[in-house]
Formats: C-alpha cells, sequence, structure tokens
C-alpha cells in the first residue's frame, strides 16, 4: 500500500487537443467540469497585450490573434530537437513561429505586452497543467497537489522527462506518469468488473488529436498486465486537418490566384474551419467551409463530403493499421485471441478509421461503452487514489503491470547498439550481462546508455552516460564487466557497472539531463509562472470590478426603463439624478475600452451608490 498523501489526488489526462481532470469521489469517478461548465477543455493558450488566456477563452482568440500557441504542437515538441525532421515539418503548418537555442532546443515564439518572448515547450504545457490544476480546486474548494498525469505509451523518455519538467513549473506532484491507453483499460477494466467475462485481451486503440498509441493488455479480475505496445507520437487529428487545409489552400490558390500560405490569421482561420469541418463529417454526409472576408477582402465557400475527407487521409488512416499489427506481433498473438477493441481519443469517431480496424479484425463490434474523450482521465483517477493510500472496496486490490515502450541498451565497439531490455518487457524487471574489454590494457570503460529501436547508436537516443574505472589491465576480451540494468516499477532505470575482478562499481540513474532544461531554467520559468499567476489574478480583479460597475448599472436602468411601478414611486427629481447618473456610467463604460484599474471602477460604483442607495432607503 502506498504512504497516503494529504489532500486530494487527481487524475489528469494531458491531451494533445483537449485535456481532462477526474478524481475519485462518492464512491466513483467523478469527471470535474471547468468554468464554462465543460467536462473537457481546450489545450490551448493565447496571449494578448494585455492578458493571457488558457482553454476556452484561448481558443476563441484564434481567429484574432494567429500566433496562439495549441499544447497540441507544445505537446509534439515536448522533449524533441528543433533539427528533429518531425519539427521541421511541423513547423510549415503552425500559425506560430519555432526558434532553436544555442543547444539545438525549440522554443516557441509568442507577442506578449508588446514584448517578444521564448517559451520553452514545458513552460507552455505547465500553463495548461495549472489550468487542470485550478479546475480541480475550484471543485474540492482546497489546494491540489498531487496528480497522476498521462502520457502517449510510446514516448520516449526525453518527452516523458520533459513533461515531469512541465509538472514541477506547475507546481504539482506528480505521484506516477502512466501510458494513456493504459489509463484508458483501467476506465474499461472497471467498467466491467462486475461481468463474469474471466481473462481478457484488450486492444486499446487511442487515436487522439496528435498521437496515436496501441496497447494489448490482458485483464483477469483485478489484475491488468500490458502485453505489448506500440504507436506513432506523430499521428493524429491534426494531421488529418493539415491535409485538408493543404487541399483548400490550392482550391483556393486556383479558384483565386492567391497564396495564404504566408498570412498566419487566414491560415489559422482556414485551419479553425476545416478542423470543425471534420468533426461534422462524423455525422453528416456533407458539410461546408464558409470564411467571410478570409483574404484580401474575398470570401471564400467550399463544400467536402466524407468521401473527399477519406480520400485526403486515406495513407494516414491505412497507418493507423501499422501499430496494431507491430503490437500484435511483439505479443506473439493473433486477431482472433483479441476480446474487445476499445476506441479511445476524439478521432476515433472518424467513421473511416472505424471501418478500416473492424474490417482488420474481420467484423468484430468495436467497443464504444467508454467515454472516448474522459476514458484517459478516469484511468488516472483510479490510479491516483490509490497511489493516495486511501482504500476503496472497488479498486483496492487492482494491480498494474505495465511494459517499456522503447528497447533500452548499451553502445559497444563499432557504435553499435547492445539492446539489454528489449521493448515491451513488464516492469519492474532486472536484467544483466557480462561485456569484454574492447582493447587492450584499458582501464577505463565507458557505459553509453541508449533507448531505441535502430541497430546504431547514432539513430537512437541517448539516456546518459558514466565511466567505470579502476579496471586492471589486459589484453583485448579478458576483462569482465557486469552491467545491470534495473527499471522499477515507475519507469525510473538505474544502471551499473562492476568490474568482476576488482570488484569496483560505477551507476547512473538516468534522468535525461541531456537536452532537458537546466535547474536555473526551471527555477526560472516557475518564477515566471508566479508572474503569470500574479497578472491574470489582477487582470480577473480588474475585469470583475468592471463587470460589477456593469450589472449594477445597467440593472438600475432596467429597473427605471421596464419595471412599471418603479419611476411612480419617486418624484420626478430624484427619477432625474438616478437616470443622470445611470447615464454617465454607462457612456463612461462604452468610452472605455481598455481596462482601468480596479479601484477607478469600484470608485464609479461607489459614485453610482451615493445617488441611488439613498433615495431607494426613502421609497
Amino acid at each position: 500500500m502506498a504512504a497516503k498523501e494529504e489532500g486530494p489526488a487527481i487524475g489528469i489526462d494531458l491531451g494533445t487537443t483537449y485535456s481532462c481532470v477526474a478524481v475519485w469521489k462518492n464512491d466513483r469517478v467523478e469527471i470535474i467540469t471547468n468554468d464554462q461548465g465543460n467536462r473537457t477543455t481546450p489545450s490551448c493558450v493565447a496571449f494578448t497585450d494585455k492578458e493571457r488566456f488558457i482553454g476556452e477563452p484561448a481558443k476563441n482568440q484564434v481567429d484574432r490573434i494567429p500566433v496562439t500557441p495549441f499544447t497540441v504542437n507544445a505537446k509534439r515538441l515536448i522533449g524533441r530537437r528543433f533539427e528533429d525532421e518531425s519539427v521541421q515539418r511541423d513547423m510549415q503548418l503552425w500559425p506560430f513561429k519555432v526558434v532553436a537555442t544555442d543547444d539545438g532546443k525549440p522554443m516557441i515564439l509568442i507577442n506578449n505586452k508588446g514584448e517578444e518572448k521564448q517559451l520553452a515547450p514545458e513552460f507552455v504545457s505547465s500553463m495548461l497543467l495549472s489550468k487542470m490544476r485550478q479546475v480541480a480546486e475550484d471543485y474540492h474548494g482546497t489546494t491540489v497537489k498531487n496528480a497522476v498525469i498521462t502520457v502517449p505509451a510510446y514516448f520516449n523518455d526525453s518527452q516523458r522527462q520533459a513533461t515531469k519538467v512541465a509538472r514541477e513549473i506547475a507546481g504539482l506532484n506528480v505521484m506516477k506518469i502512466i501510458n494513456e491507453p493504459t489509463a484508458a483499460a483501467i476506465a474499461y477494466g472497471l467498467d466491467k468488473k462486475d461481468s463474469s467475462y474471466g481473462e481478457r485481451n484488450i486492444l486499446i486503440f487511442d487515436l487522439g488529436g496528435g498521437t496515436f498509441d496501441v496497447s494489448l493488455l490482458t485483464i483477469d479480475n483485478d489484475i491488468f498486465k500490458v502485453k505489448a505496445t506500440a504507436g506513432d507520437t506523430h499521428l493524429g487529428g491534426g494531421d488529418f486537418d493539415n491535409n485538408v487545409v493543404n487541399h483548400f489552400v490550392k482550391e483556393f490558390k486556383r479558384k483565386y490566384k492567391q497564396d495564404i500560405s504566408g498570412n498566419p490569421r487566414a491560415f489559422q482561420r482556414l485551419r479553425t474551419a476545416c478542423e470543425r469541418a471534420k468533426r461534422t463529417l462524423s455525422f453528416t454526409t456533407e458539410t461546408i467551409i464558409q470564411i467571410d472576408c478570409f483574404f484580401n477582402g474575398i470570401d471564400f465557400y467550399s463544400n467536402i463530403s466524407p468521401a473527399k475527407f477519406e480520400e485526403l487521409n486515406m495513407d494516414l488512416f491505412r497507418k493507423c493499421l501499422q501499430p496494431v499489427e507491430k503490437c500484435l506481433n511483439d505479443a506473439e498473438m493473433n486477431k482472433m485471441s483479441v476480446h474487445d477493441v476499445v476506441l479511445v481519443g476524439g478521432s476515433t469517431r472518424i467513421p473511416k478509421v472505424q471501418q478500416l480496424l473492424q474490417d482488420f479484425f474481420n467484423g468484430k463490434t468495436l467497443c464504444k461503452d467508454i467515454n472516448a474523450d474522459e476514458a484517459v482521465a478516469y484511468g488516472a483517477a483510479i490510479q491516483a487514489l490509490l497511489l493516495s493510500g486511501q482504500c476503496n472496496e472497488k479498486v483496492k486490490d487492482l494491480t498494474l503491470l505495465d511494459v517499456i515502450p522503447l528497447s533500452l541498451g548499451i553502445e559497444v565497439e563499432g557504435g553499435y547498439m547492445s539492446v539489454m531490455i528489449p521493448r515491451n518487457t513488464a516492469i519492474p524487471t532486472k536484467i544483466e550481462k557480462i561485456y569484454f574489454n574492447s582493447c587492450d590494457n584499458q582501464t577505463t570503460m565507458e557505459i553509453d546508455v541508449y533507448e531505441g529501436e535502430r541497430p546504431r547508436t547514432r539513430d537512437n537516443n541517448l539516456l546518459g552516460s558514466f565511466n567505470l574505472y579502476g579496471i586492471p589491465p589486459a589484453l583485448k576480451g579478458d576483462s569482465k564487466v557486469n552491467v545491470c540494468f534495473d527499471i522499477d516499477a515507475n519507469g525510473i532505470l538505474n544502471v551499473s557497472a562492476e568490474d568482476k575482478i576488482t570488484g569496483q562499481i560505477e551507476n547512473i540513474t538516468i534522468t535525461n539531463e541531456n537536452g532537458r532544461l537546466s535547474k536555473a531554467e526551471i527555477v526560472r520559468m516557475i518564477n515566471e509562472a508566479e508572474k503569470y499567476k500574479a497578472e491574470d489574478e489582477e487582470y480577473k480583479k480588474k475585469a470583475d470590478a468592471r463587470r460589477a460597475l456593469e450589472n449594477f448599472a445597467y440593472k438600475i436602468r432596467n429597473r427605471v426603463k421596464y419595471e412599471k411601478n418603479f419611476s411612480s414611486q419617486f418624484d420626478s427629481t430624484d427619477m432625474k439624478k438616478i437616470k443622470k447618473a445611470v447615464g454617465l456610467a454607462i457612456n463612461w463604460l462604452d468610452d472605455t475600452e481598455e481596462l482601468l484599474e480596479a479601484y477607478i471602477y469600484q470608485h464609479k460604483m461607489e459614485e453610482l451608490e451615493r445617488i441611488y442607495n439613498p433615495i431607494i432607503r426613502n421609497m
């Protein structure tokens, strides 16, 4: 049993296009609604000259602010290098700029309050995590610090570590980071717990806005064992949108001989319209793209059918089946052994995706019992409950056995990777292997730890390095060094090397400092996050003061204008005073577009109250 954590523990699905937060309460999982009353929050952050927006308010800015950094892109950037092929390809389609630091980290370029700033993807993601934390705190009425956060199953170590940095900036204590399809499987398994199915093999098909995962699990009562996982952290609904956007860019150029590619605002408006059309095509036979005053005063109108949408994206749809085959092969299981195929992620609502998947499984009915948008947060909340040490009869015996998504090994002579732990190995696990010196009289051995599936280490991801010193000089192949890879239940990798003759031992715990933000950068971003939070609170205070004055002034005006018996209760002099005071207040508000300090609105409110309240009291 885990040590009991103080305060509520929540589950956060930090999604590519939408995020969701859940908690165990009243003997079940509750999906927490945000301040707009919605159960999911757009993974979107926007900046203006005056304010920062997160969630729905940010998404509403997209037509006005073309440089809005969506977290779909921050999630695709997080833990990557600027020179990565996927980053370079996506940059051509993003409505904001990405620049590189001196050491090759990608940074999102924004304009805020007239100042150009560079934001790390971790920082943008931390803003969304802070928003989800605030949603939970508003629900609980207390501080929330403990959370289980989900990531795509195929996130590599760099991406997972970068996600941990994001939670650190957001001030969250992340109890565990778990894979999204595994969390969805927990939600599905709990839902079916009372059924007498026995052991079942479940394939989770998780196709979201920007990432795609397939996981195969065996569920037997309360034991969830991941057999294999596969996927693509660069495939999702956003890629389908890109193809449709490119189609209409070409159509507009063909019809009007004008290219919108260099206009971020027009490009973003078109992207928003295409995303909306994609969703509509999931349940209609045709939809339209209509954008007034789209570019250089031209109104753009066109239509798109499901057949055209499928034609534009058929290569990507078929690409979705490759990880399914890989997952089955890795688990040494055939498609007939899969009992249930569970759909997770908003992009699984696309009819053609469902049809191809159903055909692949010879007509098997796809499971749509769980909410595709909420299942991941649901499962994360259950895991958070277990890790918090709180006991509940429904889930107390639940055991989760996960796997590593990528192979782990060390570099050997010739620049090749010697695999220590193959991908899809269940964790926790411990593997030991003997290696020999590669040259005569070698006294030091460098241990370079990599993850990946390519034979050459240069094509894989370097996790860390350390040296084993004090090896007695010997001929090539005579010195024996025992290398041990030990992964705990949280996926933390410890690597040690021991000289078998001297007993000299060196080790490293992989934290992947390579490519990470430095401690100083993290501290700076934490301070900057506090600054943004203070600015947000100050802006809210101003907006609330203005809104209070508006509500009060219009309430009085409506009483005077529409309540028949109201005016008759006062003499004409008093009514003139009220009408004049209200008129002055409303005119002043109309003439004051820029948001002023809160005390100014409060002063105007007091002026109005000094005239109105005494008259009302003497009714």
